[in-house]
């Protein structure tokens, strides 16, 4: 009698563990569902915070499961949890339940990471002092032109020289815009074969003469790191440091442009710098 009272204690045990468990999980499900169906969910795409460790890791994750490093990205920005067990729960939750909201979200992940291939700042030549350095300043505040916020990531040059650091392209893709803008001053962007659009601005000229439609090469020379724009007249300078600002878009659900976190993409690229022979 008492054997079988222990065995039906550890029945019952494992019952409520399980259904502590599977509330637990219900539970979560039911935050993310609250978090696709609101502006929560694009707003965490939009900040893009994973540390560049936290997203290679994700990779090996992947490596024995039927998602991608994108999936693990998505579910480590809905729910802050970073093992592959319970990111794989979590996934598994999403795509049963949810799986065209999620297919979209990766589509926008798809289009910021998808085809990274390098720093958009190469290394200067061994012994050079020249260097960029950069903050996570993102939506900070900003006022010319009125008040609004920064979407972009700006690199700041150790040598305050127009024309001498080189800007590559982060990314194959084809030349949307190119030429000035009153904020960005001499600029280019890049629609990436995934979708995404790379813009950057504030120039000092450009490598050669870029046409919209044409296609370019993931660490093709754009340009070269200035101090246009911030003025009415084409051609102004001065009105700031020399810095080359990033910025990276994606294309809303009404067709909107949708700015997106350059930073930790930044941070991640950091070790797939191409070397120049300047400085």
């Amino acid at each position: 009698m008492k054997k079988k009272l222990c065995i039906n204690l550890l029945i019952l045990t494992a019952l409520v563990c399980f259904a502590t468990a599977l509330t637990g999980y219900v539970r979560r499900a039911a935050e993310i569902a609250n978090l696709l169906v609101e502006e929560d969910a694009m707003e965490l795409l939009r900040q893009q915070e994973v540390p560049a460790e936290k997203y290679e890791s994700f990779g090996d994750y992947g490596e024995d499961s039927e998602y991608s490093r994108l999936s693990y990205l998505l579910g480590y920005l809905l729910t802050g949890e970073a093992g592959a067990r319970e990111l794989d729960s979590y996934l598994g939750l999403l795509y049963q339940y949810y799986p065209q909201e999620v297919r979209r979200l990766e589509e926008y992940e798809e289009a910021i990471w998808g085809d990274l291939e390098y720093f958009p700042v190469p290394l200067p030549r061994q012994g050079s002092s020249l260097a960029v350095s950069y903050d996570n300043s993102w939506m900070s505040e900003r006022s010319f032109g009125g008040k609004r916020g920064h979407e972009g990531t700006d690199l700041m040059a150790s040598l305050n020289e127009r024309g001498r650091y080189p800007v590559v392209s982060m990314t194959d893709g084809v030349v949307e815009k190119v030429g000035w803008l009153k904020l960005g001053g001499y600029r280019i962007g890049i629609r990436s074969p995934s979708g995404g659009y790379f813009y950057y601005a504030h120039l000092y000229d450009y490598a050669r003469e870029f046409q919209e439609g044409e296609e370019v090469k993931a660490g093709e020379l754009l340009g070269f790191m200035g101090d246009s724009g911030y003025g009415e007249q084409e051609g102004t300078i001065g009105q700031f440091a020399v810095h080359l600002h990033v910025g990276i878009y994606v294309e809303g659900n009404q067709g909107e442009e949708v700015s997106v976190n350059p930073y930790w993409v930044l941070k991640w690229l950091e070790k797939r710098r191409l070397r120049y022979g300047y400085g």
